[in-house]
């Protein structure tokens, strides 16, 4: 396991394009995140093809493969983030070299579809990375400062942080009660499952899941989402140590009911802690978590802790 320098304020980040193009974010939000960040003291630049497009508004392999090397392999460069998410990620794996970022490791923090270089990032190299908020991400303005309290306390701070739910989420559900400790795999659930079968899985081994996922299945999200799930559950020699679920759109329809149903029906979720609505997923605002840190967790008596380092 790698960890990456802290980063720091006045430090450089590049933003680079893996999945959708930088062109796709909306003006406006480009300004905002770029005025916040800058704001809070960072220097922030740009990978020389974040804007190309050449097919499903994504640069092509070549390009995006040849930012992702200039952003590890720039000295001056201490974190990277990707612009948006996407549906094309899994297309450059194959064509990283991991032994650049094993070598000059940074933080390289995304979401949604960026979840495939994440977790394949950690799988290849050892380097923790990080699920949390995109450069875009900083152009929302709804309780902006808890998404960027909870990624500064992930990437710039060392210590071990607890978890307070947001005034949007609320109180966190317990689902099964329990206390587990464990090795944080997961992100966006579908994302995840394309890299089954592959040199770019993470091990699922003394794993906590912590996992979400987007309505892009309209009315047939929970079938989806339960088969995904399923299939993750299904992966061979895997040991899990208990699951958090973040939160969901509300028109995905996954109520505390819902999402009770599906895990009594997993025998691999038997007798462990499960939590469910923290705050991460595709609403604002979330926290930041690290792929390849710890985690540690209590449910009991519907009350929630959750610690991270």
């Amino acid at each position: 396991m790698i960890y990456a320098q802290r980063l720091q304020k006045g430090d450089e980040i590049r933003v680079i394009s893996p999945s959708r193009s930088l062109c796709t974010v909306r003006e406006n939000i480009f300004n905002n995140a770029l005025k916040y960040l800058q704001n809070k003291g960072y220097h922030v630049t740009f990978s020389d093809n974040s804007n190309e497009i050449e097919y499903a508004n994504s640069a092509s392999i070549k390009s995006r493969v040849e930012d992702l090397h200039n952003a590890f392999l720039d000295k001056n460069v201490k974190a990277v983030l990707t612009s948006i998410g996407g549906f094309n990620a899994n297309q450059i794996l194959e064509y990283i070299d991991y032994s650049i970022i094993h070598d000059n490791p940074k933080v390289i923090c995304g979401y949604s579809d960026i979840t495939a270089l994440l977790n394949a990032v950690y799988a290849k190299t050892g380097l923790v990375t990080y699920h949390g908020p995109h450069f875009s991400s900083f152009g929302f303005e709804l309780n902006r400062e808890y998404t960027n309290e909870y990624f500064e306390k992930c990437v710039v701070s060392s210590d071990e942080y607890s978890i307070v739910p947001s005034f949007e989420a609320g109180k966190y559900k317990v689902i099964q009660e329990g206390s587990c400790k464990g090795t944080i795999i997961g992100g966006n659930l579908c994302t995840l499952n394309l890299l089954q079968g592959t040199e770019f899985m993470p091990k699922i081994q003394d794993v906590i899941l912590f996992l979400e996922d987007d309505n892009i299945m309209g009315d047939y999200f929970t079938q989806e989402f339960e088969r995904n799930l399923q299939s993750l559950l299904q992966v061979k020699e895997n040991k899990i140590t208990g699951v958090v679920f973040g939160r969901f759109e509300n028109n995905c329809n996954l109520t505390v009911e819902v999402i009770t149903q599906i895990v009594k029906s997993k025998k691999q979720l038997k007798d462990i802690p499960i939590i469910f609505n923290a705050d991460f997923g595709h609403v604002f605002p979330f926290f930041t978590f690290p792929i390849g840190g710890t985690a540690k967790i209590t449910a009991k008596n519907n009350k929630v802790n959750i610690t991270i380092r």
